[in-house]
């Protein structure tokens, strides 16, 4: 045991001064608000939640404690596993860990801790690992099925457990056993105000499938169930789905099946099934009270899903089969029998398939049988109750806790005797409060209250809670640790908290009323007979191996034992265990009842200390010596006290110690003991009396330290600084010299450099001529002209005419030149193409150069022609006899040849034309007779007007004097109308040596017979000018064109 300096309070109990329990909460306060959530008693660690998840767990401080003794730092759950696992390897000895408190106090969480401790020291390899892992994933799937919301906590555990973790010689896990104790199978049909039924079932409905729920029956929304309570459906901070999914791949890492964990889910959707099925009031024929099924829907369901008799399964919840010698007697039962028989079902299903459970983890876990395995034992169980009505589960619960502080209490004083033995120091009797008699009281095997209790259940006749009190009353009238209202009457006391129907138990941690109502039904926990055998005739597997008591061929009539029988056992051969064992305690402490952080209730702390019995535990440590420590340790600490083992002692540890205590004159021999290896100290007054002379001689010696370090110190800064002056100036010197010889050379030099270069101009002057600076100049410039030619020569871009791409000129002097030669070298590649072009081509490219000319940004029409080829005979003019006729007479060919149409001055229509376009004139034929009937020369073409759209609409204006243009302007449409106006204009031009006049408008003017009219073109609907083209008259001198 050590004391260190940077502790909060008193970090050890046993050293608490004066002991008391105030005392003892305002130590235990102080360190909480510090965070320091764990304190020792000796051995013993005392742990109060904090309801926050602190910075003081994780694989970096497991190693810490691993390295290190069970006192050498600051109190942590870790210090207690590890003396637990260090104990188990090395001295061979099994383990137990007893984790206690109330709901809420945080076991499961320390039980967690543990189980996660063991796991990162043990051994590693592939084997090993899954056996880890296996015993891990058993928490998660426990605790949804055993674990519910209470009042006090949001994941309490309803039932006991405790777990043998088996390990080999090298300390590495080969598997497990667990144990359950006495689940709160009341759950399962009622929960209190504010609570939840067992996580399980929310888990199932929040996270199931949609495919799984129906396979089940079931609907997602959980107030559709009367077993759930419909206020609390949700936890904060709790994610059911998610859980759900962790307890199945939790389930398959143990070694579940498939089927097995859907047989699982089945079986706990039959619980929530039951919970609905409703039970009416119903009469016999003789007038009887009997019940019914209200709904048979809910039977039914249970009943395909089960592989059940639904209507077997109705007559066992609705009546009840006894037996009486050879005849059978069949009763029927009224609405509230059949709700209890219905509800004990449930319970019992789920009970059950609980201790299934924990059986089907066992045979995954187990070790062989051949194996020599060493072993450590979790129990993490209820910790003492009183709440303000105490029933049956109540009073098995604190029997258990009065065990356990029995077995506290005999084996701190076995461990302290042994010791005080081994040292060889007399052992002298400890007065304590020795709690055999509260438990004689309690188990005693023919005048203790379970035995009184199951010898009323199996008595004949009228039973019933009053005579269970009764009988309890005459019995221990004169016990000094029972009270009832009737004892207490007959020794004349008045207590208006004691009712008629209660009795009060003077237990270790305080006294307990309990209410005896329902104490017979709940010792009992009967099923019909009846609903085992319905179970059994299941088809469903599990069901069905859950009540093999069903089967007629092992039916017996033999009585099956009470709840308080089977407890008892079970308490009886837990406690063997933990004689068998090593144990460790770890006392957890709820510091409030609203789950926050930082918040101590002073009260709630106070009777949780008194219920785990702290002052009793700190009172048996201190019964003897209050400190002990081995010789060595204790000279180490404490050496520095004694001129004589200070600084250096050559002795033995025990003669150091001696020393040190002969020269402390307050140190009396009463209040020290040497044992054989440790020393003994019984008042922590002495020991607080060390640590202050300590603290002392640790400042007189921090002052001389700090005295000879400061004189050190000065003493080594000036011969550091003398030396850095010594160099500093040396270097300087050095460089300032080094720096002058630079200057003195770096002159010689230049002088000399000028001297020989003036001897040498003067010498060789004679070869030098006025002209030799031009030279050098011209033929630089040669050479860099000459680099740059045979450089372009050798980077010339592609012959392509589209290919613009030209090196860059190397110096600024030749850009000019550059850009001259990029023009003379496109020229070039323009004439070498168009050397390489037929007439036919060269003349095809004029024409889309002028109608370039003409038409580029200016018609919509002209863009999609560019790709185009002119082809100027669109209507086969070759196969056509007729038509080559009429252009027989004409010099030249047809330079155009297409079909037009024709606006009608008159009323706006169109008729089809044939065009042919000479090197003279413009014919316009029938397309169907082949006749001519307008034959306009060129030169009487007086321009054409068209439009910027996509359309083919132009208008043709003739001269005024010309024969032809007598009859007035052409309003023509062409489906080529930029090759047809194109080479209309090259032919007047070539014709009449003038340019024709092209006019891009949407308005314009045209000559008829009748007189001038304004042509007006507009785009159609579709906007873009293509359109089919129609006419509209505004007027005797408007046309409006559409297009």
């Amino acid at each position: 045991m050590t004391l260190r300096e940077d502790s909060v309070g008193v970090e050890d109990l046993v050293l608490l001064e004066p002991l008391e329990a105030e005392s003892m909460l305002r130590n235990l306060q102080l360190r909480y608000e510090n965070r320091e959530i764990y304190t020792y008693i000796g051995n013993v660690l005392v742990s109060v939640n904090p309801y926050q998840q602190l910075p003081i767990y994780g694989p970096e401080l497991i190693a810490k404690y691993q390295e290190c003794t069970f006192y050498e730092l600051k109190p942590h759950i870790y210090a207690l596993a590890n003396m637990a696992y260090q104990s188990l390897t090395s001295r061979d000895r099994d383990q137990c860990i007893l984790i206690t408190g109330e709901s809420g106090a945080g076991k499961t969480e320390a039980s967690k801790l543990v189980m996660s401790y063991v796991a990162a020291v043990c051994g590693k390899g592939e084997q090993v690992n899954s056996v880890k892992e296996q015993l891990l994933q058993s928490n998660p799937v426990l605790e949804a099925f055993g674990n519910a919301k209470t009042i006090r906590n949001d994941n309490s555990s309803r039932f006991g457990k405790y777990m043998d973790i088996e390990f080999d010689f090298k300390g590495s896990p080969l598997g497990g056993v667990i144990t359950n104790y006495l689940l709160e199978k009341s759950r399962v049909v009622k929960q209190l105000k504010g609570e939840r039924n067992f996580h399980i079932f929310y888990q199932l409905l929040a996270g199931a499938d949609a495919q799984l729920l129906k396979t089940l029956k079931l609907e997602r929304d959980t107030s559709g169930y009367a077993y759930l309570n419909r206020e609390v459906s949700r936890v904060d901070g709790m994610d059911d789905a998610s859980n759900f999914q962790s307890v199945q791949s939790a389930m398959t890492v143990i070694g579940f099946s498939e089927k097995e964990i859907r047989w699982v889910l089945e079986v706990t959707a039959l619980v929530l099934k039951l919970g609905n099925v409703e039970l009416s009031d119903e009469f016999q024929a003789n007038g009887i009270s009997a019940s019914g099924i209200s709904d048979g829907r809910g039977v039914q369901e249970i009943g395909e899903m089960m592989g059940l008799d639904s209507k077997e399964l109705e007559r066992a919840l609705c009546s009840r089969t006894m037996a009486t010698g050879k005849e059978k007697v069949v009763t029927a039962l009224n609405v509230v029998q059949a709700q209890y028989a219905r509800d004990a079902l449930a319970k019992n299903i789920y009970s059950r398939l609980f201790n299934w459970i924990v059986n089907r983890i066992n045979e995954s876990i187990k070790v062989g049988t051949g194996e020599k395995k060493k072993v450590m034992g979790v129990l993490d169980i209820y910790g003492f109750e009183i709440l303000e009505d105490n029933s049956f589960e109540q009073f098995v619960i604190n029997y258990c806790n009065e065990k356990l502080q029995q077995v506290f209490i005999e084996l701190t004083l076995k461990e302290e005797q042994e010791e005080y033995k081994n040292e060889g120091i007399p052992w002298k009797k400890v007065d304590y409060f020795d709690n055999g008699i509260i438990c004689n009281l309690i188990e005693h095997n023919q005048r203790g209250i379970l035995a009184m209790l199951d010898e009323e259940c199996l008595r004949p006749g009228v039973v019933s809670d009053t005579t269970f009190l009764a009988k309890l009353n005459q019995l221990f009238s004169n016990h000094d640790y029972y009270e009832s209202k009737v004892t207490q009457n007959a020794q004349r006391q008045y207590d208006h908290t004691m009712g008629l129907s209660c009795f009060r138990i003077c237990h270790y941690a305080g006294k307990v009323t309990y209410n005896v109502n329902s104490f017979i039904d709940k010792n009992n926990d009967l099923l019909f007979r009846d609903l085992s055998q319905a179970m059994w005739k299941a088809k469903h597997p599990l069901l069905r191996s859950l009540f093999p008591e069903g089967d007629p061929k092992q039916a017996s009539r033999k009585r099956p034992p009470t709840a308080g029988a089977q407890f008892k056992s079970s308490v009886a051969v837990l406690m063997k265990n933990l004689y068998a064992k090593n144990p460790n305690y770890i006392r957890c402490i709820k510091p409030n009842e609203h789950q926050k952080q930082g918040q101590f209730s002073w009260e709630l702390v106070a009777t949780q200390t008194r219920y785990l019995g702290l002052l009793e535990n700190v009172r048996v440590r201190r019964a003897g010596y209050a400190f002990r420590q081995g010789y060595r340790p204790f000279l180490e600490r404490y050496r520095l006290l004694s001129r004589s083992t200070w600084p250096r002692w050559n002795g033995g540890d025990r003669e150091g110690v001696e020393k040190i205590l002969g020269e402390l004159t307050t140190c009396t021999s009463e209040e020290i003991t040497f044992g054989k290896t440790k020393i003994f100290i019984k008042s922590p007054k002495t020991l607080f009396f060390l640590e202050e002379q300590r603290r002392l001689r640790i400042q007189q010696l921090a002052t001389l330290i700090q005295k000879i370090y400061r004189g050190w110190r000065c003493r080594t800064h000036y011969q550091q600084m003398r030396k850095s002056q010594i160099l500093i100036s040396s270097w300087f010197r050095g460089t300032k010299q080094k720096q002058r010889y630079g200057k003195m050379k770096a002159s010689a030099l230049l002088i000399q450099a000028f001297v020989r270069g003036w001897k040498a101009r003067k010498d060789y002057r004679k070869y030098f001529r006025s002209g030799a600076a031009l030279t050098l100049s011209n033929f630089i410039y040669k050479s860099l002209a000459q680099k740059f030619l045979l450089g372009l020569k050798n980077n010339l871009p592609s012959t392509s005419v589209l290919d613009k791409k030209w090196p860059e000129a190397p110096y600024k002097c030749f850009t000019t030149a550059n850009r001259e030669l990029q023009r003379l070298h496109h020229q070039w590649k323009c004439k070498k193409f168009r050397d390489q072009l037929s007439p036919k081509q060269v003349e095809l490219l004029r024409d889309k150069l002028c109608a370039s000319e003409l038409f580029k940004g200016k018609k919509a029409a002209y863009p999609p022609s560019i790709p185009v080829p002119f082809h100027g005979d669109y209507i086969g003019l070759r196969g056509n006899p007729k038509l080559q006729k009429l252009a027989s007479g004409e010099e030249g060919p047809v330079l155009m040849a297409e079909t037009v149409r024709k606006v009608n001055r008159g009323n706006g229509k169109t008729s089809s034309r044939t065009l042919l376009l000479t090197k003279g004139h413009v014919i316009l034929t029938d397309s169907k007779k082949s006749q001519a009937k307008t034959v306009i020369g060129l030169e009487s073409v007086a321009g054409v007007s068209v439009t910027s759209f996509k359309d083919g609409l132009f208008g043709l204006h003739l001269s005024e004097i010309s024969s032809v243009g007598s009859k007035g302007d052409f309003l023509l449409v062409s489906e080529h109308v930029v090759e047809l106006l194109t080479k209309m204009y090259r032919a007047v031009l070539d014709a009449t040596q003038k340019q024709l006049p092209v006019t891009v408008a949407e308005q314009f003017s045209m000559r008829f017979k009748e007189g001038n009219v304004t042509v007006k073109v507009i785009q159609g609907p579709a906007g873009n000018g293509s359109g089919k083209l129609s006419c509209k008259k505004k007027g005797s001198h408007g046309l409006e064109v559409t297009v």
